[in-house]
């Protein structure tokens, strides 16, 4: 009792102070310059990053329109995620890593979607979007937590050691020829070295984030395994089974998963969010597969990832229906009953010209993952077995990340009652200067940065506003007027390399246009710009008390300049010509 009388003291001053510090706010400086974290973690926002926003000046500029300039906008009307698919990872920047993004995230759009789904599953899925756009759209959701949370010790930080975490690629290839299984296990096993190293260098760090290190080993690591999985990629390609988006695998990150231990989101009990189907992985158990078998098997390894994506569209879409039993009978159960039947399939082309595999039929069962915090993940279809470092030939059993919890979907650092969107506007943008270039399908794309104190803020952006303040943006929260909503404004870059639909960092295949002109760098040309407004409805005293903030990464103390949007356009070649047409004609479209 003495302890919770200590925090209501505590939480009461930090809202005078909070008071205080509005009204002593004097002009901002929408430069961020990161101290490299506060040396620890906590789930409240620091008082010192909220704002009024008359206090923020007019930064926002206005191109004057050329006279090629595409002038037009087409809407999308995706909605606010009603539908509740909220997800904590992230397909653009981890793929194939589940729960990486340790926050979670509004999804809207895509309903297969998740860290391991494949292109052709994103092009075959439902949606939430009017005209039938299946792009995927994601963005951290905003909470308001108005209960007494204590601050870590101040030297929580101490006791963490910050390690690497990479995607597998073992789990996204297809089949490995026999005549190539020998080199690829031997690159697979140099990716193991590679993180192995890295890991070695991250000790330097042990309690403290150190920007500089992160950034170089972060890049050593993504040069060598640029080159290691471009070998693999050449070495599959010359023996007949041509990997696909192995660009996306190369880019690492730099975790402080530690700062969870001394943690907690709801109680242990079974997560509120959409179950997920869980399967074993089968990519990576299969052995060398004969060249007359590749392209069956490959079909039928494509074919479990479809069966896997279906299952989970339908868990979206039929939340809370037919009871406690519905998912399992009408949804798991035909979904092993398919994966039998695919697994044999397997096993018998293989076993046409070389030894039968014995076992697969194992791998078939399938859970409805409901875990609580800390349980054991399964795998994922033929993607991730759950861990968020393996690369090459281990099972990735490091210690899993948390899972959502609770009615509130809770994770550690992250709580209190999520904030839905009051409106979700997404408008593809014409260019100032110069007729547009359909976007490529399959594009990846992000803005911001989700770790600007670990890996510096040069990629994040102010993106904070308030409803009749578009001239201004803030890298606060902004404490708006009567009458006025929250906003964020999120501009994703508007310039594209002419070839590639993702790279290794994820972002050098993109750039943002000159703002004072619009022009692209050279090398690049203008493609739609899409831009997302989020709107919330959000008490003045909530927002004069500090009480609403953003997830974040453990280490970001829901930094607000750590704001990020995702993007994957799935919208077909034909509708986004019709965009393209649209803002080169100075339309307005939907």
């Amino acid at each position: 009792m003495a302890g919770s009388g200590k925090r209501r003291r505590v939480r009461g001053s930090r809202v005078v102070a909070a008071v205080a510090a509005v009204g002593a706010v004097g002009a901002l400086t929408v430069t961020f310059v990161s101290g490299g974290g506060r040396g620890s973690a906590s789930a409240e926002a620091n008082l010192n990053d909220f704002v009024p926003i008359e206090r923020v000046a007019a930064n926002v500029p206005t191109p004057r329109p050329g006279p090629n300039a595409s002038r037009g906008v087409f809407t999308v009307d995706c909605g606010t995620n009603r539908n509740g698919k909220f997800s904590p990872d992230n397909p653009v920047a981890q793929p194939g890593i589940r729960n990486g993004a340790e926050h979670l995230h509004d999804f809207v759009g895509n309903l297969a979607i998740d860290a391991n789904t494949p292109d052709a599953v994103l092009a075959a899925s439902g949606t939430t979007c009017r005209n039938g756009d299946r792009s995927s759209y994601f963005w951290p959701v905003v909470r308001i937590d108005k209960s007494v949370r204590a601050d870590l010790d101040p030297q929580a930080l101490g006791a963490v050691q910050p390690t690497v975490s990479c995607p597998r690629v073992a789990d996204r290839l297809p089949a490995v020829p026999a005549s190539a299984r020998d080199s690829v296990r031997r690159d697979l096993a140099a990716l193991d070295r590679q993180l192995a190293s890295a890991n070695g260098r991250m000790a330097a760090s042990r309690g403290r984030i150190d920007q500089r290190l992160n950034q170089s080993v972060l890049g050593a690591l993504r040069a060598e395994r640029a080159e290691t999985i471009k070998r693999i990629s050449r070495t599959m390609s010359g023996a007949g089974s041509r990997p696909r988006g192995l660009v996306s695998l190369v880019d690492c990150e730099v975790s402080y998963d530690g700062l969870h231990a001394t943690h907690s989101a709801a109680p242990a009990t079974a997560s509120g969010a959409s179950p997920g189907v869980r399967c074993p992985s089968v990519r990576d158990k299969l052995p060398g597969v004969p060249a007359s078998a590749l392209d069956e098997v490959n079909r039928n390894l494509d074919l479990l990832d479809q069966q896997i994506a279906e299952a989970n569209e339908r868990l979206v879409t039929t939340k809370g229906q037919g009871g406690p039993n519905f998912a399992l009978n009408a949804i798991v159960g035909p979904l092993q009953s398919k994966r039998v039947a695919t697994l044999d399939r397997i096993a018998i082309a293989i076993g046409r010209t070389a030894p039968r595999p014995q076992g697969l039929e194992a791998l078939a069962a399938c859970t409805l993952d409901e875990r609580p915090v800390g349980g054991q993940p399964g795998g994922n279809g033929n993607g991730n077995n759950g861990g968020n470092n393996g690369n090459g030939n281990d099972d990735g059993g490091d210690k899993p990340l948390p899972e959502p919890q609770g009615p509130n979907l809770e994770l550690p650092n992250n709580t209190g009652r999520i904030v839905q969107p009051s409106k979700v506007l997404i408008e593809y943008r014409g260019n100032p200067g110069a007729k547009v270039t359909p976007m490529p399908r399959f594009l990846r794309a992000l803005t911001g940065d989700a770790k600007p104190t670990s890996r510096g803020p040069a990629n994040a952006r102010a993106t904070w506003t308030c409803s009749g303040f578009a001239d201004r943006l803030s890298d606060r929260y902004p404490i708006c007027p009567d009458g006025s909503q929250v906003m964020r404004v999120q501009d994703f870059p508007g310039c594209w390399d002419g070839r590639n639909t993702d790279s290794e960092n994820h972002r050098a295949h993109l750039a943002f246009a000159d703002p004072a002109t619009g022009a692209c760098p050279q090398g690049f040309v203008a493609i739609p710009q899409l831009r997302i407004s989020i709107a919330y409805d959000i008490p003045r005293a909530v927002q004069l008390r500090g009480q609403y903030a953003l997830d974040s990464f453990p280490e970001e103390n829901h930094n607000p300049f750590s704001d990020h949007n995702d993007f994957v356009n799935v919208n077909s070649d034909k509708q986004m010509r019709r965009i393209a047409a649209c803002l080169n004609e100075g339309r307005r479209c939907s």
